[in-house]
């Protein structure tokens, strides 16, 4: 009989969760599934249940089972599916990055495959989500609807900016592992904000993926993007030219975003707005 999984990182995207996956499939106390991304609570669910518990077939007695999504968060059904098919006791994971930031990485991402409009502000009125995505606040509240509070790990992306090893035991803390033996290559591996794609390839990447998962073959996918070649040839470092958010749309953002992060600041006691930086 397949595992249920009893953990699931949420999101939201371009917050660290590719890191967060290629980290954690490492521990000894962990099983996730190998691709990255089955995007079955938000894009698929009417694959089913048993086709969702078959990727997780292969894992043993491991005390940690589970799935890194970045989807989940802003999915406005996943909340309920994740409690109905995993039941009420599964561990949920966030991890938090500035919304403008957020943003501005997704708009840049969507520049990067030639898919945005001119302007980050066009690019909202043609893509919603961009901002969507970052309503932090009424996303975690559906998650609450239908879980306690203590099974939900709000992280902060800057923790792991700053200090990876740091944000590592955090997250083994609080899933009652022990301290991941991790290498420094693992530790700086595929950090977003330390690496931009090589547009060509990634936009070939995205395409062929994109291919495949409507194919059902995301664990294929998963041994493509985890290959040296593939890391080590769609990645570069970003330094200097990393391009920087017109001033005028960052107040918009942050008007847009306040009472979001208002709501996650009453529930949780977390002072984003302060560590952020907002005014």
């Amino acid at each position: 009989m397949p595992r249920v999984p009893n953990f699931l990182h949420l999101g939201p995207g371009k917050s660290g969760s590719t890191w967060l996956h290629e980290t954690l499939i490492h521990h000894p106390d962990v099983w996730l599934s190998e691709a990255k991304d089955l995007y079955y609570f938000s894009r698929y669910p009417d694959r089913g249940r048993d086709w969702y518990l078959g990727h997780f077939a292969a894992a043993g007695d491991q005390p940690v089972v589970g799935e890194v999504c970045p989807d989940y968060l802003a999915a406005p059904d996943a909340a309920r599916l994740v409690r109905d098919d995993l039941g009420p006791d599964v561990r949920l994971m966030v991890s938090l990055r500035d919304p403008v930031d957020r943003a501005f990485s997704s708009f840049l991402y969507a520049t990067k495959h030639g898919l945005a409009a001119p302007t980050l502000r066009a690019e909202v009125e043609r893509d919603p989500r961009l901002v969507e995505e970052g309503r932090y606040g009424t996303q975690l509240r559906r998650f609450a609807a239908q879980f306690p509070l203590e099974q939900v790990h709000v992280a902060v992306f800057d923790d792991l900016e700053a200090d990876p090893r740091g944000y590592l035991d955090s997250v083994t803390d609080w899933l009652d592992l022990p301290s991941q033996d991790v290498t420094p290559e693992m530790l700086e591996a595929t950090l977003p904000a330390s690496k931009a794609r090589f547009v060509p390839l990634a936009r070939a990447t995205k395409a062929a993926a994109d291919w495949v998962r409507a194919r059902d073959g995301a664990a294929m996918i998963g041994r493509v993007k985890r290959s040296p070649w593939v890391q080590q040839t769609l990645y570069r470092p970003l330094g200097v030219d990393r391009p920087r958010i017109d001033p005028a749309d960052e107040t918009w953002l942050r008007e847009v975003f306040d009472k979001e992060i208002a709501l996650v600041e009453d529930d949780f006691g977390i002072a984003l707005r302060e560590r952020w930086g907002w005014r």
